[in-house]
């Protein structure tokens, strides 16, 4: 009788824990999920999925799903709300962007509740860009030695540079100036900025030669 009454007992005991077995999955796959918001949150450039699964140390074919429901979500897919920014694949890889639509109310927030002047820093990546665009942000780097992402993110932000495109080849975005920055100079195009070699003290030579490349 014991025998009988531990038999059926043995499929429930394994639905019991194929059942438990699921909501684990899914908690990592929500954990990854949200391990990539967090990166790309920051991201200055568009990042490969590969580049994304090593930093996680996760496996690729998990990362590249993950993307793909995040991307629905923002989407508003299966009548969710649909979000004022989309991540974006540009270049092989991937980042976070606001959505063409919200362009304008972006840039007229940025220049009418954010007035706050621009660094020194700043300033000089602006003429690095306005000079020698369309640049890529390694031969900028390369031209003031330092490291320019935060500079690049918060021109980005102003509006005073945009993403001119991206190399094929090595997927390097490269940046050139905007409209605006033309308004703010108060110039009606780039010919009338004053030559740069007199500005400049012994280094003019090595800012030509790194800009050109």
């Amino acid at each position: 009788m014991t025998d009988d009454l531990d038999t059926p007992a043995a499929p429930a005991l394994d639905q019991r824990g194929e059942g438990a077995a699921a909501p684990a999955l899914d908690q990592r796959g929500e954990e990854l999920e949200r391990r990539l918001e967090a990166i790309l949150l920051v991201a200055d450039e568009p990042l490969p999925i590969v580049t994304l699964a090593t930093s996680l140390g996760a496996p690729v074919p998990a990362v590249r799903q993950s993307i793909e429901r995040l991307v629905a979500d923002y989407d508003g897919a299966d009548g969710g709300t649909r979000r004022g920014f989309e991540l974006r694949e540009v270049g092989g890889g991937w980042r976070f962007y606001v959505r063409a639509e919200h362009d304008d109310i972006v840039r007229d927030f940025v220049l009418t509740q954010s007035p706050t002047k621009l660094s020194q820093a700043a300033l000089e990546t602006l003429a690095v860009i306005a000079y020698k665009q369309p640049i890529a942000r390694s031969s900028i780097a390369a031209i003031r030695a330092v490291n320019v992402d935060s500079v690049v993110r918060t021109l980005l932000g102003r509006g005073l540079i945009t993403e001119a495109y991206t190399d094929a080849e090595t997927g390097a975005i490269h940046y050139a100036t905007t409209p605006l920055l033309l308004e703010q100079l108060g110039i009606n195009s780039l010919d009338e900025l004053p030559p740069i070699s007199p500005l400049l003290p012994d280094g003019a030579e090595g800012f030509e030669e790194l800009g050109a490349r």
